[in-house]
């Protein structure tokens, strides 16, 4: 059996290290704004309704957000402020339409 070179195999953690962390970079970025239900085709896996599902003939219904959505309030952390805010905002869009 051949013996393993130290100084190769720190080469190759390395090059596997780089590899993996842009990856996780690029799913951080997703994170922010992408539909966390949306699939790489654009379809919804959801259970539950959406106001961007279109219903489709394949199957899964599809996704039709801009994927300019901002998710980071649901992971604020005073969670209970997050949502008198969204409240207040919901009234005056209310107000608005009458």
């Amino acid at each position: 059996m051949q013996k393993i070179d130290p100084e190769a195999y720190r080469k190759r953690l390395e090059r596997m290290s780089a590899i993996f962390s842009e990856m996780v970079e690029h799913a951080d970025e997703q994170s922010l704004t992408r539909c966390p239900y949306k699939d790489r085709h654009d379809r919804c896996t959801a259970l539950f309704g959406c106001r961007h599902r279109r219903p489709s003939e394949e199957g899964l219904p599809h996704c039709v957000s801009d994927d300019k959505l901002d998710y980071r309030s649901a992971w604020e952390s005073a969670p209970a402020e997050a949502v008198d805010k969204m409240r207040d905002r919901l009234k005056k869009g209310r107000k608005n339409e009458q």
